[in-house]
């Protein structure tokens, strides 16, 4: 099975922002930022999604990308 691989930190680096930066512009704690820059979640609630882009200018595929099954 494939899998879902988020590059927020790809995102955030080609925006020269910084996590504590995205964590007040976005609304969420560092920590779980953290957990989505380094893709140990399992699930992400659309509304942080839509906030993430907000903050970053950027369209949700920017920051999902689908593995197919190696």
């Amino acid at each position: 099975m494939g899998k879902i691989v988020l590059r927020l930190d790809r995102v955030m680096a080609d925006r020269k922002m910084s996590l504590n930066e995205l964590s007040e512009r976005v609304g969420v704690s560092n920590v779980n930022l953290s957990k989505l820059k380094t893709g140990k979640v399992s699930a992400i609630r659309f509304s942080t999604l839509v906030a993430i882009c907000e903050a970053l200018n950027c369209q949700p595929g920017d920051i999902l990308e689908y593995s197919p099954e190696e």
